[in-house]
């Protein structure tokens, strides 16, 4: 089976004013189908430029991108994958389910295919009886519920996150992230997620890959020794191998000596 996600050689210039910025230089990324990975480094490191490259916002100026073994933009022809950003960007003019319906509409599903798909939708992130109500009577947490179920609409293999936590209280984003892997393990989907928050990457990944500052490269891969995703639970966040990849991924973001991954991340 291809993997989910193939970065081969990318590099990443932008043109502005001033001149040339490098953002990101000689990136290799693998993504297994149904791994969870998170990108983790300074402001500027160029998490979310590596993100937009994935989803086909933008084009690598050097090098490759591949999902599930089509080129990127094949992929978001095909929408092979979902995404969600640190805001909901929920239309204020349809209800939960309305907006969840959206990209269904827009792909042509039968409206009684639609509801049903809706409907399933919401009881899995746990809307059930809000189906009806508009974005701003919801709170910012239920809102980025509605805007994963969103993503999810057309059942993708890959769901593509931009710190979707990131403006959220501490309560609710712990609450959301058990949410995720309980949503990302029902699904089966791989998941690659931007945070600059240490202990929210250890918490949800199999591997964090911790990025260097500007010109953005993968400094480090740190695997995760929690268990399975999937059967992560709060309690875990007070165990001792919890701080120890915390602290695992601290001396990497500070050069420390983790050994990096075996599988699917190297400078070249």
């Amino acid at each position: 089976m291809s993997n989910a996600v193939t970065v081969t050689g990318v590099d990443k210039v932008f043109d502005s004013g001033a001149g040339q910025v490098v953002a990101l230089t000689e990136v290799a990324l693998d993504v297994a189908p149904g791994e969870f990975v998170s990108l983790i480094g300074p402001s500027g490191c160029g998490k979310s430029t590596l993100l937009r490259l994935i989803a086909d916002l933008e084009s690598p100026t050097n090098g490759t991108v591949e999902v599930f073994g089509t080129s990127a933009h094949q992929a978001r022809l095909d929408q092979r994958y979902g995404i969600a950003f640190q805001q909901a960007g929920l239309l204020p003019w349809r209800t939960v389910a309305a907006n969840i319906a959206l990209p269904l509409e827009l792909s042509g599903m039968p409206k009684s295919d639609v509801r049903a798909r809706v409907d399933e939708l919401i009881a899995l992130v746990g809307l059930g009886d809000f189906g009806d109500r508009f974005p701003d009577q919801l709170s910012g947490g239920m809102q980025q519920r509605v805007a994963i179920a969103r993503a999810l609409a057309k059942k993708p293999q890959l769901l593509l996150m931009d710190e979707p936590f990131g403006a959220l209280d501490e309560m609710t984003r712990e609450y959301l992230q058990t949410e995720l892997l309980r949503i990302a393990a029902e699904t089966g989907a791989a998941v690659v997620f931007v945070t600059h928050s240490i202990p929210e990457a250890v918490y949800l990944s199999d591997r964090v890959v911790v990025m260097s500052p500007r010109p953005g490269r993968i400094a480090e891969v740190v695997p995760m020794s929690l268990g399975s995703t999937g059967s992560r639970a709060d309690d875990l966040r007070e165990d001792g191998s919890f701080f120890e990849m915390i602290t695992a991924v601290r001396e990497a973001l500070h050069g420390g000596g983790v050994a990096a991954a075996p599988r699917g991340v190297e400078n070249r």
